[in-house]
């Protein structure tokens, strides 16, 4: 299983600390120091599509009108943190976030 976030986000050490105390081996991917290929990102974008973006962000708050018109592709390809975390990557299924269904499914 790998974990897509940032290290200082606290929903994704929330996250990791869950999925560990659950039993699974967790891998954890810094999208900003380790930035995701191109392919990646399409993959995550045909998944969730704009959604993947988190709009209540302040890195997004802070973008101009025409970064915030422009596609989710070149949004996230120019701020990787705008990015909802956590992504979670197991062998069956990616999930976006850390909301009460995600937790049903991954802690139960």
């Amino acid at each position: 299983m790998t974990l897509y976030g940032i290290p200082t986000c606290d929903t994704c050490k929330k996250a990791m600390k869950s999925l560990e105390n659950a039993g699974h081996e967790v891998a954890f991917r810094d999208v900003r120091a380790d930035p995701l290929s191109s392919a990646e990102w399409d993959e995550l974008l045909l998944e969730f599509g704009d959604r993947l973006v988190n709009v209540n962000s302040t890195t997004y708050r802070g973008l101009s009108d025409w970064m915030k018109a422009s596609d989710p592709e070149e949004q996230l390809a120019a701020h990787p943190t705008l990015m909802k975390r956590p992504v979670i990557r197991s062998d069956e299924r990616i999930w976006l976030g850390w909301d009460s269904g995600v937790q049903a499914a991954l802690l139960d």
